[in-house]
């Protein structure tokens, strides 16, 4: 009996030992136009095991990529997608550059500051005093989703006010209370609350009403 641990180790296991057997032989035929035949069956095959990579929108070209790397890029046949050099795949992907931003502030998140640079951009007047004013009160509420105690509004202020570069000074106005902030958080639970509460009257209602049917049996 001959155990998987003597055998020659499979390039790509997910294909199992028949496909690479397949390939193997594809190796050996010397004819070019049979060998190219084989060659695409051999990629027919393994299209049909692995149906999902179907979804890709380059799946036959994965597919012919994969025969190649099983011959371990011997496999000499005509390939629609050009035979690819072994240096494609041993060498490492590219680094990938990861977004440098502030720390300082990250509870408040990127759309405010996305919301405060458009307040900037915008001209002095009672509408942008509106919108610094809601940015404010959304501060508020993102802060107190982190920190449930009470935050000052000079807190806010300050905050504003680094975060725009000084170009928006906020002083002497009144944001949303806590209290306010706690009743938007909370908007969903009584609609959930009511939903269970029904749920229970209902089983409440359907047992006292087989308790009912019981008793008139037995009358």
């Amino acid at each position: 009996m001959e155990y998987n641990s003597v055998r020659e180790s499979l390039i790509l296991p997910e294909y199992g030992r028949n496909i690479q057997n397949m390939v193997k032989h594809a190796m050996t035929i010397t004819d070019r136009d049979k060998r190219n035949d084989a060659a695409r069956a051999i990629v027919e095959v393994i299209g049909n095991l692995v149906p999902h990579l179907r979804d890709n929108p380059d799946y036959r070209h994965k597919l012919w990529d994969h025969l190649f790397i099983m011959s371990d890029f011997k496999l000499d046949v005509d390939s629609p997608y050009g035979k690819p050099e072994p240096e494609t795949f041993s060498k490492p992907p590219e680094r990938v550059s990861y977004p440098v931003k502030s720390r300082k502030y990250r509870h408040y998140g990127q759309l405010v500051l996305k919301m405060i640079d458009a307040a900037c951009e915008m001209e002095p007047g009672d509408e942008r005093t509106r919108a610094e004013l809601a940015i404010a009160n959304h501060m508020k509420k993102t802060y107190l989703l982190w920190n449930k105690d009470h935050v000052d509004d000079e807190v806010i202020f300050h905050d504003l006010s680094e975060l725009s570069k000084g170009n928006i000074q906020l002083s002497e106005l009144t944001l949303i209370s806590k209290k306010s902030v706690s009743g938007l958080s909370q908007s969903n639970k009584p609609a959930q609350k009511r939903g269970k509460r029904h749920f229970k009257n209902y089983k409440k209602k359907r047992y006292n009403n087989n308790n009912n049917n019981k008793g008139n049996r037995q009358k």
